[in-house]
Protein backbone atom coordinates (compact mmCIF):
# COMPACT_ATOMS: atom_id res chain seq x y z
CA UNK A 1 0.00 0.00 0.00
CA UNK A 2 3.20 2.51 1.38
CA UNK A 3 4.22 1.70 -2.74
CA UNK A 4 0.77 2.87 -4.29
CA UNK A 5 0.52 5.57 -2.36
CA UNK A 6 4.24 6.83 -3.40
CA UNK A 7 4.00 6.04 -7.01
CA UNK A 8 -0.02 7.32 -7.28
CA UNK A 9 1.87 10.76 -6.00
CA UNK A 10 4.78 11.09 -8.00
CA UNK A 11 2.23 10.36 -10.91
CA UNK A 12 0.32 13.81 -9.53
CA UNK A 13 -3.01 11.71 -8.73
CA UNK A 14 -5.41 12.73 -5.54
CA UNK A 15 -5.77 10.02 -3.39
CA UNK A 16 -9.21 9.94 -1.78
CA UNK A 17 -9.66 9.53 2.00
CA UNK A 18 -10.13 6.35 3.85
CA UNK A 19 -13.91 5.34 4.53
CA UNK A 20 -13.86 4.38 7.90
CA UNK A 21 -16.85 1.79 9.26
CA UNK A 22 -19.59 3.07 11.05
CA UNK A 23 -19.31 2.37 14.97
CA UNK A 24 -21.73 -1.33 15.63
CA UNK A 25 -23.75 0.45 17.66
CA UNK A 26 -24.50 3.50 15.38
CA UNK A 27 -27.86 3.70 13.64
CA UNK A 28 -27.02 2.58 9.45
CA UNK A 29 -26.32 5.32 6.94
CA UNK A 30 -27.83 5.29 3.24
CA UNK A 31 -25.42 6.09 0.86
CA UNK A 32 -26.51 8.74 -1.97
CA UNK A 33 -27.14 7.65 -5.30
CA UNK A 34 -23.89 7.41 -6.63
CA UNK A 35 -23.21 10.15 -9.27
CA UNK A 36 -20.36 10.03 -11.78
CA UNK A 37 -18.39 13.24 -11.58
CA UNK A 38 -17.58 15.50 -14.98
CA UNK A 39 -14.36 15.21 -16.05
CA UNK A 40 -12.58 18.51 -15.19
CA UNK A 41 -12.25 20.67 -18.27
CA UNK A 42 -8.01 19.83 -18.81
CA UNK A 43 -6.26 22.78 -19.39
CA UNK A 44 -3.99 23.35 -22.69
CA UNK A 45 -0.39 23.56 -22.27
CA UNK A 46 0.80 27.02 -22.06
CA UNK A 47 2.91 26.98 -25.99
CA UNK A 48 6.05 29.27 -25.90
CA UNK A 49 7.18 29.58 -29.43
CA UNK A 50 10.44 30.93 -29.95
CA UNK A 51 11.71 32.08 -33.73
CA UNK A 52 15.60 31.96 -35.02
CA UNK A 53 16.67 33.93 -37.60
CA UNK A 54 20.28 32.74 -38.52
CA UNK A 55 22.46 33.87 -41.33
CA UNK A 56 24.31 30.83 -42.68
CA UNK A 57 28.15 31.66 -42.00
CA UNK A 58 30.62 31.18 -44.32
CA UNK A 59 32.26 28.01 -45.13
CA UNK A 60 35.59 29.97 -45.71
CA UNK A 61 37.83 29.44 -43.03
CA UNK A 62 41.79 28.90 -42.73
CA UNK A 63 41.21 25.11 -40.97
CA UNK A 64 38.75 22.37 -42.09
CA UNK A 65 38.04 22.49 -38.33
CA UNK A 66 36.36 25.45 -38.19
CA UNK A 67 34.18 24.73 -40.79
CA UNK A 68 30.53 25.42 -39.72
CA UNK A 69 27.85 23.01 -39.60
CA UNK A 70 24.75 23.19 -41.14
CA UNK A 71 22.76 23.61 -37.80
CA UNK A 72 25.57 25.87 -36.36
CA UNK A 73 23.84 27.83 -33.63
CA UNK A 74 19.89 26.10 -33.73
CA UNK A 75 21.36 22.68 -32.63
CA UNK A 76 22.11 24.74 -29.26
CA UNK A 77 18.37 26.16 -29.22
CA UNK A 78 17.11 22.71 -29.63
CA UNK A 79 18.78 21.06 -26.94
CA UNK A 80 17.45 24.04 -25.01
CA UNK A 81 13.72 23.35 -26.14
CA UNK A 82 14.62 19.75 -24.80
CA UNK A 83 15.72 20.93 -21.77
CA UNK A 84 12.44 23.31 -21.15
CA UNK A 85 10.33 20.92 -22.17
CA UNK A 86 11.56 18.36 -19.41
CA UNK A 87 10.20 20.51 -16.77
CA UNK A 88 7.55 22.01 -18.81
CA UNK A 89 5.31 19.03 -19.36
CA UNK A 90 4.90 19.47 -15.43
CA UNK A 91 3.95 22.74 -15.56
CA UNK A 92 1.63 22.63 -18.48
CA UNK A 93 4.32 24.78 -20.41
CA UNK A 94 5.14 23.38 -24.24
CA UNK A 95 8.71 24.93 -26.16
CA UNK A 96 9.48 24.92 -29.68
CA UNK A 97 11.43 26.81 -31.88
CA UNK A 98 11.51 27.60 -35.79
CA UNK A 99 14.85 27.81 -37.84
CA UNK A 100 14.85 30.54 -40.30
CA UNK A 101 18.30 30.35 -41.67
CA UNK A 102 19.02 33.19 -44.00
CA UNK A 103 21.51 32.89 -47.39
CA UNK A 104 23.91 36.16 -48.31
CA UNK A 105 21.43 39.23 -49.41
CA UNK A 106 18.02 38.04 -47.37
CA UNK A 107 16.36 40.22 -45.38
CA UNK A 108 16.15 39.63 -42.20
CA UNK A 109 13.34 42.06 -41.14
CA UNK A 110 10.78 39.85 -43.94
CA UNK A 111 11.79 37.25 -41.92
CA UNK A 112 10.78 38.52 -38.47
CA UNK A 113 7.81 39.75 -40.10
CA UNK A 114 6.77 36.22 -40.82
CA UNK A 115 7.54 34.76 -37.60
CA UNK A 116 5.59 37.47 -36.17
CA UNK A 117 2.32 36.86 -38.86
CA UNK A 118 2.38 33.55 -36.83
CA UNK A 119 2.33 34.71 -33.67
CA UNK A 120 5.82 34.21 -32.49
CA UNK A 121 7.39 36.99 -30.48
CA UNK A 122 10.61 35.44 -28.74
CA UNK A 123 13.02 35.68 -31.12
CA UNK A 124 16.92 34.33 -31.20
CA UNK A 125 19.03 36.23 -33.49
CA UNK A 126 22.48 35.19 -34.67
CA UNK A 127 22.72 38.42 -37.63
CA UNK A 128 26.09 41.07 -37.60
CA UNK A 129 25.37 44.26 -35.64
CA UNK A 130 23.44 46.32 -38.63
CA UNK A 131 20.54 43.61 -38.98
CA UNK A 132 20.48 42.96 -34.91
CA UNK A 133 19.28 47.00 -35.22
CA UNK A 134 17.49 46.81 -37.99
CA UNK A 135 15.39 43.66 -36.79
CA UNK A 136 14.94 45.45 -33.16
CA UNK A 137 13.62 48.61 -35.11
CA UNK A 138 11.38 46.72 -37.29
CA UNK A 139 9.91 45.22 -34.12
CA UNK A 140 9.87 48.50 -31.93
CA UNK A 141 6.01 48.88 -31.98
CA UNK A 142 4.64 44.96 -32.12
CA UNK A 143 4.76 42.43 -29.34
CA UNK A 144 8.48 41.01 -29.51
CA UNK A 145 11.50 40.09 -27.19
CA UNK A 146 14.97 39.98 -29.33
CA UNK A 147 17.94 38.06 -27.83
CA UNK A 148 21.37 38.65 -29.79
CA UNK A 149 23.07 35.34 -29.80
CA UNK A 150 26.10 36.40 -31.91
CA UNK A 151 26.71 39.59 -32.48
CA UNK A 152 29.73 41.12 -30.34
CA UNK A 153 29.89 44.68 -30.78
CA UNK A 154 29.86 46.76 -27.88
CA UNK A 155 28.03 49.99 -29.71
CA UNK A 156 24.63 47.59 -29.55
CA UNK A 157 24.89 48.30 -25.49
CA UNK A 158 26.20 51.44 -25.91
CA UNK A 159 25.26 54.44 -28.27
CA UNK A 160 22.70 51.70 -30.39
CA UNK A 161 21.66 49.92 -27.17
CA UNK A 162 17.47 48.82 -27.94
CA UNK A 163 15.01 48.07 -24.65
CA UNK A 164 13.46 45.05 -26.76
CA UNK A 165 17.37 43.43 -27.49
CA UNK A 166 18.36 40.95 -24.71
CA UNK A 167 22.40 41.06 -25.33
CA UNK A 168 23.42 37.23 -24.51
CA UNK A 169 26.79 37.01 -26.26
CA UNK A 170 29.49 38.64 -24.48
CA UNK A 171 30.74 41.77 -26.00
CA UNK A 172 34.43 42.24 -27.49
CA UNK A 173 35.33 44.37 -24.60
CA UNK A 174 34.18 41.73 -22.37
CA UNK A 175 36.29 39.26 -24.28
CA UNK A 176 39.31 41.30 -24.28
CA UNK A 177 39.19 41.94 -20.54
CA UNK A 178 39.11 38.64 -19.36
CA UNK A 179 42.41 37.94 -21.90
CA UNK A 180 43.97 41.28 -20.35
CA UNK A 181 43.09 40.08 -16.80
CA UNK A 182 44.99 36.79 -17.18
CA UNK A 183 47.88 38.24 -19.30
CA UNK A 184 48.30 40.79 -15.87
CA UNK A 185 47.94 37.92 -13.88
CA UNK A 186 50.73 36.25 -15.44
CA UNK A 187 52.86 39.69 -15.59
CA UNK A 188 52.92 39.58 -19.57
CA UNK A 189 52.43 43.06 -19.48
CA UNK A 190 53.97 43.89 -23.11
CA UNK A 191 51.57 43.19 -26.26
CA UNK A 192 52.95 43.15 -30.21
CA UNK A 193 49.24 43.34 -31.83
CA UNK A 194 48.67 42.40 -35.43
CA UNK A 195 45.58 43.42 -36.71
CA UNK A 196 43.86 42.10 -40.09
CA UNK A 197 42.55 44.99 -42.81
CA UNK A 198 38.85 44.54 -42.43
CA UNK A 199 36.52 46.65 -40.33
CA UNK A 200 35.67 44.22 -37.78
CA UNK A 201 39.20 43.36 -37.31
CA UNK A 202 39.78 46.95 -36.00
CA UNK A 203 37.10 47.02 -33.59
CA UNK A 204 37.96 44.36 -32.23
CA UNK A 205 41.91 45.97 -32.02
CA UNK A 206 40.10 48.73 -30.17
CA UNK A 207 38.92 46.37 -27.54
CA UNK A 208 41.98 45.39 -26.94
CA UNK A 209 43.88 48.35 -27.07
CA UNK A 210 41.00 49.55 -24.19
CA UNK A 211 41.55 46.47 -22.21
CA UNK A 212 45.41 47.45 -22.21
CA UNK A 213 44.80 50.61 -20.92
CA UNK A 214 42.06 49.56 -18.21
CA UNK A 215 44.55 46.84 -16.91
CA UNK A 216 48.07 48.50 -17.10
CA UNK A 217 49.20 46.55 -20.06
CA UNK A 218 51.00 48.29 -22.95
CA UNK A 219 50.74 47.63 -26.70
CA UNK A 220 54.64 48.27 -27.86
CA UNK A 221 53.66 48.36 -31.59
CA UNK A 222 50.89 47.46 -33.89
CA UNK A 223 51.21 46.19 -37.40
CA UNK A 224 48.19 45.51 -40.12
CA UNK A 225 47.86 42.61 -41.84
CA UNK A 226 46.86 43.23 -45.11
CA UNK A 227 44.21 40.84 -46.62
CA UNK A 228 44.96 40.16 -50.28
CA UNK A 229 42.35 37.91 -51.22
CA UNK A 230 42.78 34.08 -52.32
CA UNK A 231 42.09 31.16 -51.00
CA UNK A 232 42.36 30.64 -47.27
CA UNK A 233 43.39 27.13 -47.11
CA UNK A 234 44.50 26.37 -50.68
CA UNK A 235 46.82 29.54 -51.64
CA UNK A 236 48.55 29.44 -48.40
CA UNK A 237 50.95 26.23 -48.30
CA UNK A 238 52.88 25.59 -45.13
CA UNK A 239 56.42 26.57 -46.91
CA UNK A 240 55.05 29.60 -48.07
CA UNK A 241 53.55 30.26 -44.83
CA UNK A 242 56.30 29.53 -43.16
CA UNK A 243 58.56 31.86 -44.80
CA UNK A 244 55.92 35.10 -44.82
CA UNK A 245 54.91 34.55 -41.36
CA UNK A 246 58.21 35.15 -39.09
CA UNK A 247 58.97 38.50 -41.45
CA UNK A 248 55.55 39.86 -40.34
CA UNK A 249 57.17 39.59 -37.17
CA UNK A 250 60.59 40.42 -36.62
CA UNK A 251 62.65 43.71 -35.64
CA UNK A 252 59.57 44.20 -33.00
CA UNK A 253 60.30 45.81 -29.88
CA UNK A 254 60.48 43.90 -26.46
CA UNK A 255 57.08 41.66 -25.87
CA UNK A 256 55.76 38.63 -23.84
CA UNK A 257 52.67 38.32 -26.23
CA UNK A 258 51.75 38.53 -30.18
CA UNK A 259 47.70 39.69 -29.73
CA UNK A 260 46.00 39.14 -33.47
CA UNK A 261 42.96 41.27 -34.31
CA UNK A 262 41.68 38.93 -36.88
CA UNK A 263 38.16 38.67 -37.04
CA UNK A 264 38.13 37.72 -40.69
CA UNK A 265 40.01 34.55 -39.90
CA UNK A 266 42.60 35.67 -42.59
CA UNK A 267 45.66 35.35 -40.86
CA UNK A 268 45.89 34.50 -37.35
CA UNK A 269 45.46 30.92 -37.30
CA UNK A 270 49.13 31.30 -39.73
CA UNK A 271 50.99 32.77 -36.07
CA UNK A 272 50.97 30.34 -33.61
CA UNK A 273 55.05 28.46 -33.79
CA UNK A 274 55.91 30.56 -36.87
CA UNK A 275 56.50 33.63 -35.29
CA UNK A 276 60.37 35.25 -35.45
CA UNK A 277 60.25 35.13 -31.73
CA UNK A 278 59.50 32.61 -29.34
CA UNK A 279 56.26 34.29 -27.74
CA UNK A 280 52.71 32.85 -26.85
CA UNK A 281 50.02 33.81 -29.33
CA UNK A 282 46.57 34.94 -27.79
CA UNK A 283 43.55 37.00 -29.44
CA UNK A 284 42.16 35.46 -32.65
CA UNK A 285 44.59 32.52 -32.44
CA UNK A 286 46.19 30.75 -29.68
CA UNK A 287 44.69 31.54 -26.39
CA UNK A 288 41.40 32.34 -27.47
CA UNK A 289 38.86 34.34 -25.35
CA UNK A 290 35.30 32.93 -25.58
CA UNK A 291 32.29 32.31 -23.88
CA UNK A 292 32.07 28.74 -24.18
CA UNK A 293 34.59 26.17 -25.97
CA UNK A 294 33.74 22.71 -26.57
CA UNK A 295 36.88 21.70 -24.31
CA UNK A 296 35.20 23.17 -20.93
CA UNK A 297 34.25 20.31 -18.66
CA UNK A 298 34.20 22.36 -15.47
CA UNK A 299 31.10 22.73 -12.94
CA UNK A 300 29.02 20.25 -14.80
CA UNK A 301 29.57 21.30 -17.85
CA UNK A 302 30.81 18.04 -19.41
CA UNK A 303 27.20 16.36 -18.83
CA UNK A 304 25.84 19.50 -21.11
CA UNK A 305 28.19 18.64 -23.47
CA UNK A 306 27.32 14.75 -23.64
CA UNK A 307 23.73 15.91 -23.82
CA UNK A 308 24.52 18.09 -26.95
CA UNK A 309 27.15 15.56 -28.72
CA UNK A 310 24.29 12.89 -28.66
CA UNK A 311 22.01 15.24 -30.47
CA UNK A 312 24.21 17.21 -32.81
CA UNK A 313 27.46 14.34 -32.71
CA UNK A 314 29.51 17.14 -32.85
CA UNK A 315 30.79 19.53 -30.11
CA UNK A 316 29.23 22.58 -28.63
CA UNK A 317 30.77 25.47 -29.75
CA UNK A 318 30.35 29.66 -28.77
CA UNK A 319 27.37 29.75 -30.87
CA UNK A 320 25.49 26.82 -29.78
CA UNK A 321 26.01 27.96 -26.16
CA UNK A 322 24.81 31.43 -26.86
CA UNK A 323 21.32 29.80 -28.33
CA UNK A 324 21.17 27.44 -25.81
CA UNK A 325 21.41 29.63 -22.52
CA UNK A 326 18.84 32.86 -24.82
CA UNK A 327 16.45 29.32 -24.80
CA UNK A 328 16.79 28.39 -21.10
CA UNK A 329 16.15 32.12 -20.34
CA UNK A 330 13.08 32.19 -21.88
CA UNK A 331 12.45 28.83 -20.10
CA UNK A 332 13.21 30.39 -16.73
CA UNK A 333 11.16 33.54 -17.53
CA UNK A 334 7.77 31.67 -18.35
CA UNK A 335 8.18 28.49 -15.64
CA UNK A 336 8.23 32.21 -12.90
CA UNK A 337 5.73 33.80 -14.76
CA UNK A 338 3.67 31.24 -16.35
CA UNK A 339 3.56 33.83 -19.32
CA UNK A 340 4.33 33.77 -22.84
CA UNK A 341 3.85 37.33 -23.02
CA UNK A 342 7.73 39.08 -24.16
CA UNK A 343 6.94 41.91 -21.98
CA UNK A 344 6.20 39.91 -19.22
CA UNK A 345 9.46 37.86 -19.86
CA UNK A 346 11.35 41.37 -20.11
CA UNK A 347 9.93 42.46 -16.85
CA UNK A 348 11.57 39.20 -15.39
CA UNK A 349 14.27 38.72 -16.42
CA UNK A 350 15.73 42.47 -16.25
CA UNK A 351 14.63 42.36 -12.72
CA UNK A 352 16.28 41.60 -9.58
CA UNK A 353 15.18 38.33 -8.95
CA UNK A 354 16.45 36.61 -11.88
CA UNK A 355 19.25 34.06 -12.92
CA UNK A 356 20.26 31.51 -14.89
CA UNK A 357 22.64 28.21 -13.90
CA UNK A 358 25.06 27.97 -17.28
CA UNK A 359 27.64 25.65 -15.97
CA UNK A 360 30.17 28.63 -15.33
CA UNK A 361 30.84 28.11 -12.04
CA UNK A 362 28.11 30.94 -10.69
CA UNK A 363 24.91 32.16 -11.65
CA UNK A 364 24.85 34.71 -14.79
CA UNK A 365 22.72 37.75 -14.19
CA UNK A 366 21.42 40.58 -16.67
CA UNK A 367 23.09 44.17 -16.44
CA UNK A 368 19.84 45.99 -16.59
CA UNK A 369 21.22 49.42 -17.68
CA UNK A 370 21.87 47.58 -21.02
CA UNK A 371 20.58 44.00 -21.00
CA UNK A 372 23.95 42.47 -21.55
CA UNK A 373 24.10 38.80 -19.94
CA UNK A 374 26.64 39.07 -17.34
CA UNK A 375 29.23 36.05 -17.34
CA UNK A 376 32.66 34.48 -17.27
CA UNK A 377 34.88 34.58 -19.85
CA UNK A 378 36.68 30.86 -20.95
CA UNK A 379 40.17 31.15 -22.49
CA UNK A 380 40.83 28.24 -24.21
CA UNK A 381 43.28 27.32 -26.45
CA UNK A 382 41.48 24.34 -28.57
CA UNK A 383 42.52 21.49 -26.36
CA UNK A 384 41.56 22.90 -22.58
CA UNK A 385 40.56 25.67 -21.00
CA UNK A 386 43.80 27.25 -19.73
CA UNK A 387 41.96 30.02 -16.94
CA UNK A 388 38.82 31.66 -16.31
CA UNK A 389 38.18 35.06 -15.80
CA UNK A 390 37.51 37.31 -13.76
CA UNK A 391 40.65 36.60 -12.66
CA UNK A 392 41.67 36.01 -8.49
CA UNK A 393 41.99 39.82 -7.00
CA UNK A 394 39.95 41.91 -9.63
CA UNK A 395 37.41 43.21 -7.17
CA UNK A 396 34.10 45.09 -8.18
CA UNK A 397 31.56 46.74 -5.90
CA UNK A 398 28.51 45.14 -7.26
CA UNK A 399 29.93 41.44 -9.08
CA UNK A 400 33.06 40.52 -10.18
CA UNK A 401 31.81 39.77 -13.47
CA UNK A 402 31.48 43.49 -13.76
CA UNK A 403 34.96 44.09 -14.01
CA UNK A 404 34.94 42.66 -17.61
CA UNK A 405 33.54 44.73 -20.12
CA UNK A 406 31.80 48.38 -19.65
CA UNK A 407 30.89 48.57 -16.09
CA UNK A 408 27.66 50.91 -15.17
CA UNK A 409 29.28 54.33 -14.75
CA UNK A 410 30.90 53.90 -18.01
CA UNK A 411 27.78 53.14 -20.64
CA UNK A 412 26.03 55.36 -22.71
CA UNK A 413 23.31 53.34 -23.16
CA UNK A 414 19.79 55.10 -23.00
CA UNK A 415 17.62 52.12 -23.79
CA UNK A 416 14.69 53.30 -26.28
Amino acid sequence: MRGFVAGALRAGLALAAPVLAAPSHAAPVLAAPSVAAAPAAQKAPLEVRIGFIRQRHSRDVISILDIPAADDGVAGARLAVEDNNTTGRFLGQSFSVEDVALDDGEDPVKALDGLLAKGVGLILVDLPADQVLAVADAAKDKDALIFNVFAPDDSLREENCRANVVHVAPTRAMLADGLAQYFVWKRWPRWLMIKGSHPEDELWAQALRRAARKFGAKIVEERVYEDTGGGRRSDSGSVQTQRLIPATTQNAPAYDVLVAADESDVFAGYLPYRGYDPRPVAGSAGLKPTSWDPTHEQWGAAQLQNRFHKLAARGMNARDNQAWVAVRMIGEAATRTGSADPKTLRAYVVGKDFSIAAFKGQKLTLRPWNQQLRQPVLLGDGRMIVSVSPQEGFLHQVSELDTLGFDQPETKCRLQ
